[in-house]
């Protein structure tokens, strides 16, 4: 009789094999997406967030630079980043507008702009905060140039704690003051000063006439003189008036006296 044969048993080395690199697949797999829903959460909040300027800063700083660009010939701008991030910069602006960047713009043939990459790590990460702040500029700006330009800015109060605590508001005030660090750097010329209008010369006094130049100390003695005429005349007309009071009061007296004779009396 020939020998029973029995079917092959299901589950072998091969099944169990392949179990075995699923389930380190799905580990691998779980410990991957946790890392990465952490550093999203921890990457999300407020606190990491680089704030930009005011709308407020913005424009303000905006209409500085294009008083300082039109009196000096120079483009200035400012540029400020997240360090993480990517793409379109946290702002950016000039003295040619909100948004409006002044590196390879053909309207701005010499420019600066100070630039500023704000780095705010993980809550779980040990480094501190950072602010890497550099200042930019057109070919004929030499780097000599720029690094005094840069290292005026904390000199001037605008240090790194100021762009890691306002970021916004730094980079505005930064951008504001480069036309006066230029200015003290030797790269630009400062702006011209308008010269004051020349005051008209006062009018000479009128001449008067040659008659009174000349003659007055004889005009002077005969005023005096009709001065004194009419003292004398007027004391004359007064002493007259007086002793003509006198003499009437008593002629009616004597007229009274007269009167009162009757005949019979005489």
């Amino acid at each position: 009789m020939a020998a029973a044969q029995h079917p092959p048993r299901k589950g072998g080395p091969n099944t169990a094999s392949k179990a075995g690199a699923w389930t380190i697949w799905l580990t691998v797999g779980l410990v991957v997406a946790g890392c990465v829903g952490v550093g999203i959460v921890n990457g999300g909040g407020d606190s990491d967030k680089v704030s930009p300027p005011t709308a407020q800063e913005r424009d303000d700083t905006v209409a500085v630079l294009a008083r300082s660009s039109a009196s000096q010939g120079v483009c200035y701008g400012w540029e400020l980043k997240d360090y993480f991030g990517y793409g379109d910069p946290v702002s950016v602006g000039s003295n040619l507008g909100n948004g409006v960047a002044v590196e390879d713009n053909p309207s701005c043939p010499r420019w600066l702009q100070v630039s500023v990459r704000i780095y705010y790590p993980s809550e779980s990460s040990d480094s501190d905060d950072n602010a890497y702040v550099d200042v930019n500029g057109s070919s004929d700006f030499s780097s000599t140039e720029l690094l005094r330009i840069a290292n005026g800015l904390e000199r001037l109060g605008v240090t790194e704690k100021v762009f890691v605590d306002d970021p916004g508001w730094a980079a505005t005030r930064a951008a504001v003051m480069l036309p006066l660090l230029a200015v003290e750097a030797g790269a630009v010329e400062p702006a011209a000063t308008p010269a004051p209008a020349a005051a008209q010369p006062s009018p000479l006094p009128d001449p008067g006439s040659d008659l009174w130049r000349d003659r007055w100390g004889y005009l002077l003695a005969a005023g005096g003189l009709l001065l004194v005429t009419a003292l004398l005349i007027t004391v004359g007309v007064v002493q007259r008036r007086r002793q003509r009071r006198g003499v009437v009061p008593a002629q009616r007296a004597g007229a009274a006296t007269a009167a009162s004779r009757t005949p019979e009396n005489a």
